[in-house]
């Protein structure tokens, strides 16, 4: 799989790496070369080749690097869980390498790059029990509150191991192994932040409303989160990073809804678009009252829809009183929600907003629901397209994606209910 025949046979795969096959992979009968997985290139290979530029680097048990700052709360093993910085190899200003909301515009490979020269060190803790964590937990806490990046010597019982599954649906991430030791150098903490930490009698989810409002990233809300640096006392629990990320975007779309139902309607159809990593995003907002929802198309070679010859589709919605079950199709629906509330509040106005979404063979790998953020982020930046009904809107939409307009309606109950469902209003002399 690796063309350079040098670097092939240096690869020491006893020491270096491991492999793992899922059953029914098609990886091991292509081997990147036949692309089975009828994608625009080989996932696996983006991730080997961004693995080879760094693995120089890697020669020893002891890692010594910037931290972004960056940490890692795994999930698997739950509540017993794999806690620990993220360190690259090389020192500077490592910043960017955890700060995805400055990622939107790179590339697929530079993306890559950016998590997979991040080595994840490992510290069994319990979630529940952060206070039996130690030292090295409680380093691990002050770096996700870390202001800028900080220096790190990272002593592992073994060299750092990558392992590589041999599956397009992996996100891409670094090597890693089991912490002996940690040393974290001078730490600036982000003073809010720390604010917050301090504060035992402020629940977990007003301090990160409160920080948001008063600028903090979405990401650094999402790292303090994860290593439990908010919430009452007694009660302040590790949350994996993924599900901080899902927590954190919903906790403040909520707050945001709450604001947004107060505000007068919008009064013409708009249109916005992103087109990024091969997704393109169709949002249309309605002038009626708040309701959501979003709809994703996984095209045949696409992460989720590998082997099938048909579009597959997945929705969720919320009626103006919200919802009570998680969104089947996981944090991306709470992630654009995120996005859509930001721009109605920023407007003062009130909307139903519908967020669309083609995936296509170019988008290779999952990368994060911040793919998702970002890219609404982006189309609600732009000026939108206006219309003077839903169905001049419509049409718009049926010409800009390649999946035909009736499909699209026949899979979204708020379109369905915009287009057929008569409202009160009609009956009215004044309309309200």
């Amino acid at each position: 799989m690796v063309d350079d025949a040098r670097t092939a046979l240096d690869l020491n795969v006893t020491d270096d790496i491991e492999t793992r096959t899922p059953q029914g992979s098609l990886c091991t009968i292509c081997k990147g070369a036949r692309m089975l997985c009828r994608k625009a290139s080989c996932p696996v290979l983006t991730k080997i080749h961004s693995y080879l530029k760094i693995r120089a680097n890697l020669e020893r048990e002891d890692i010594n690097g910037s931290s972004p700052p960056g940490v890692f709360i795994g999930r698997f093993g739950y509540p017993n869980v794999y806690v620990g910085p993220l360190v690259p190899p090389f020192h500077g200003d490592t910043s960017f390498y955890d700060i995805p909301e400055n990622w939107f515009g790179k590339s697929i490979e530079e993306i890559v790059n950016f998590r997979m020269w991040l080595v994840r060190g490992e510290h069994r803790v319990n979630v529940k029990k952060p206070e039996m964590g130690g030292r090295i937990l409680e380093e691990t806490q002050f770096l996700a509150m870390a202001e800028n990046s900080v220096d790190i010597e990272l002593a592992l019982m073994n060299r750092p191991k990558k392992v590589f599954v041999l599956n397009d649906e992996i996100q891409p991430v670094g090597p890693s192994g089991r912490i002996r030791d940690l040393k974290v150098g001078s730490t600036r903490l982000d003073s809010r932040i720390e604010k917050a930490y301090y504060d035992f009698d402020l629940k977990a989810a007003d301090a990160v409303i409160e920080l948001y409002r008063k600028g903090t990233l979405v990401s650094r809300l999402q790292k303090a989160i994860s290593v439990g640096a908010f919430g009452v006392q007694d009660r302040r629990r590790l949350v994996p990073t993924r599900w901080s990320i899902t927590a954190v975007d919903s906790m403040l779309s909520l707050d945001l809804i709450d604001k947004v139902k107060g505000y007068p309607l919008i009064n013409e159809y708009r249109v916005y678009e992103s087109n990024y990593l091969d997704n393109r995003f169709l949002i249309i907002m309605i002038p009626e009252t708040w309701k959501y929802e979003a709809i994703e198309a996984w095209y045949p070679g696409t992460v989720w829809n590998p082997d099938s010859s048909n579009v597959f589709l997945i929705g969720d919605w919320e009626s103006y009183y919200g919802r009570t079950t998680y969104a089947r199709m996981g944090g991306c629906y709470y992630a654009a929600r995120l996005a859509v509330c930001e721009k109605l509040n920023e407007e003062r106005r009130q909307a139903t907003a519908i967020v669309l979404r083609e995936a296509h063979p170019g988008y290779i790998m999952p990368v994060g629901v911040w793919q998702v953020r970002e890219n609404v982020r982006n189309a609600l930046r732009k000026n939108p397209l206006k219309f003077n009904s839903l169905e001049e809107a419509l049409k718009h939409i049926g010409r800009k994606f390649d999946i035909g307009l009736g499909t699209w309606i026949e899979n979204s109950q708020l379109l369905k209910d915009s287009l057929i469902q008569t409202k009160i209003t009609n009956f009215l002399e004044v309309k309200i």
